[in-house]
């Protein structure tokens, strides 16, 4: 798709998105889209010296750039999906899911490799509730310690000793080439990842039919499917992206669609940890069904008593 006139892709200033977007312009190119990058500030990056849930929680990182694509100054904005509301803003659509990066979480530990390693009072650095209360569960002996900011300050903090170990996003460090710092890979059944983690979106104007046959070039059908059926489950239980709600949708060699929904709490009185998890599944060649499946599951998850969990973890956050 070669026009003369570069198609705007707007990105968060951080390392990692900056990085992020780059990964998917290489990709624009290689169809022959012509693209030119526009960094927009958000609210999200300018305040890392407070919890996210204090600048305003659910779309912090993404208003910004959809004012900007609202107000035609860009033609594309790349997101992390797992930023995203689920519900979509008036006048905008989720054009591209390109192809997932690793979807769990990580420990990146400075001495103890593992969770199980860790000393008893070790300092890990994190703000996420859903990591919080995950790492309770497995270790309620060790200490959760507020932190923000980009993947290398953090990495620093770390590495100067102001913590023990840091949970991250397993896919940010692999995109930045970080990989090798990761010593523990923390997957399902005994930690769930953010829903959409490790997903990319184009969003595009709706009316934009430019744009959007652009970004469709690098659509990868099955991350799409598991991160719609994701979104549709957490869309279902009325949770943002700061509850604590996980999942992991994955296609298997048939073309199967699996996805596993999992919601936690924690008693303020004893620490102890709750969680329910529901798993379901639709037939090969069914991925048009994706947010079905999502529905579902978020129906078993409250049949098993999901809406009083998030009930009582929303009066607590409040």
């Amino acid at each position: 798709m070669t026009t003369g006139i570069p198609l705007r892709i707007g990105t968060r200033a951080s390392l990692l998105a900056r990085t992020q977007t780059g990964w998917v312009v290489e990709r624009l190119r290689a169809h022959g889209v012509e693209v030119a990058i526009e960094i927009i500030g958000t609210r999200g990056d300018e305040r890392r010296d407070v919890p996210i849930a204090a600048i305003g929680g659910d779309g912090v990182f993404v208003r910004e750039l959809e004012q900007a694509l609202l107000e035609g100054r860009i033609d594309a904005a790349v997101h992390s999906l797992k930023d995203m509301p689920t519900a979509e803003t008036a006048g905008l659509r989720l054009a591209c899911v390109p192809a997932r990066a690793t979807p769990f979480d990580a420990l990146v530990g400075r001495g103890a490799s593992r969770l199980e390693d860790l000393p008893a009072g070790a300092r890990v650095g994190t703000s996420s509730i859903r990591r919080i209360v995950q790492l309770k569960a497995v270790r309620p002996d060790v200490e959760a310690i507020p932190l923000r900011g980009n993947v290398d300050t953090r990495l620093r903090k770390l590495d100067a000793g102001d913590y023990d170990a840091l949970i991250l996003a397993a896919a940010g460090l692999e995109r930045l080439g970080l990989g090798d710092r990761i010593t523990h890979l923390l997957e399902p059944p005994a930690f769930w990842p953010a829903v959409a983690q490790g997903a990319l979106a184009v969003q595009v104007r709706e009316a934009d039919a430019r744009a959007t046959e652009a970004v469709a070039a690098i659509d990868h059908e099955a991350t799409h499917a598991a991160a719609t059926a994701e979104r549709s489950m957490l869309a279902a239980l009325a949770g943002g992206c700061l509850a604590p709600i996980g999942g992991w949708a994955r296609c298997d060699e048939h073309g199967g669609l699996t996805l596993g929904g999992c919601v936690l709490d924690v008693d303020p009185a004893s620490g102890a940890v709750s969680r329910i998890v529901a798993e379901e599944s639709l037939p090969p060649n069914a991925w048009h069904a994706a947010a079905s499946l999502g529905a579902v599951v978020a129906q078993r998850l409250v049949a098993a008593g999901a809406e009083a969990m998030l009930g009582r973890m929303r009066t607590r956050i409040a």
